[in-house]
């Protein structure tokens, strides 16, 4: 059985455990069908998630023209406080910005190596903690504009890290911690701007994620340096695909990649 085609973020659907779903433009496959199995995985060609030619992958699945052009790549996606769409001030593509950034956005605690501030709209919600590979979060503010979102991540930075290290996450290195009690540390550093928004007696999410055996020594593989690669799939967790021989790759790093996959 073989499927080609370019590499987005694996689709989720919460479960116990996690359904991931990779999705092409005439097929899919229910990566956790494919978990115990060998599979092989080619690099064919490139295909911008932009402009659909087969130009170098520059960022998140986008040519290098496309990256300083489009909305979708613009600073304000990685830097929320950048946002100025709710002063109707346009960046690059006013339209998109109203209608991605004047919706509410959840500023959230994730437990994945440690726990982590960020942000995320509403309707993300829990997509954006299962890509993360957080085995645990809570929501702390819910607010109207991704703005406000930003600002609160900013001011939360201080006190509680922003970055996830990927490592810690796939070897499942992780202590549980009462993200409750983290919140309410943390309310006190909310900007006066949101402090209205804070969400009161709410109770955390647990993920559990479809893996049979982590990796003590995770090595990521570079699919354009290789080319190819045969390996037997143990797990699945964040955007990664996990491999017995403790080879990991990262579906959502590789985005634009066109691929062919099959079960030798």
């Amino acid at each position: 059985m073989t499927f080609e085609g370019v590499l987005t973020k694996m689709e989720s659907e919460f479960s116990h455990p996690i359904q991931y779903y990779l999705v092409f433009e005439n097929d899919f496959i229910n990566m956790n069908q494919l978990i115990d199995k060998t599979i092989s995985i080619q690099f064919v060609k490139y295909q911008c998630l932009n402009c659909g030619l087969d130009k170098p992958i520059y960022r998140q699945g986008f040519c290098k023209s496309c990256f300083f052009e489009i909305p979708q790549a613009a600073d304000w996606i990685i830097r929320p406080e950048l946002s100025t769409a709710h002063l109707g001030k346009e960046d690059r593509d006013l339209a998109y910005e109203k209608k991605v950034q004047l919706q509410p956005h959840i500023v959230y605690l994730a437990n994945s190596s440690n726990v982590k501030v960020g942000v995320t709209r509403k309707s993300q919600v829990p997509t954006r903690w299962i890509d993360q590979g957080a085995h645990e979060a809570i929501e702390i503010v819910e607010v109207p504009n991704r703005y406000l979102a930003g600002i609160t991540e900013v001011a939360l930075k201080d006190h509680v890290a922003d970055k996830t290290n990927w490592r810690t996450m796939l070897k499942n290195d992780i202590q549980d911690e009462d993200l409750v009690e983290w919140r309410e540390r943390l309310k006190a550093y909310i900007p006066e701007e949101a402090k209205d928004y804070f969400i009161e007696n709410n109770t955390e999410t647990n993920i559990d994620f479809p893996v049979l055996k982590y990796p003590e020594k995770p090595k990521s593989l570079n699919l354009l340096k290789d080319q190819q690669y045969t390996g037997k799939l143990v797990g699945i967790k964040g955007q990664y695909l996990i491999f017995e021989d403790e080879t990991v790759f990262n579906v959502r790093s590789n985005e634009g990649l066109v691929v062919n996959i099959s079960m030798p």
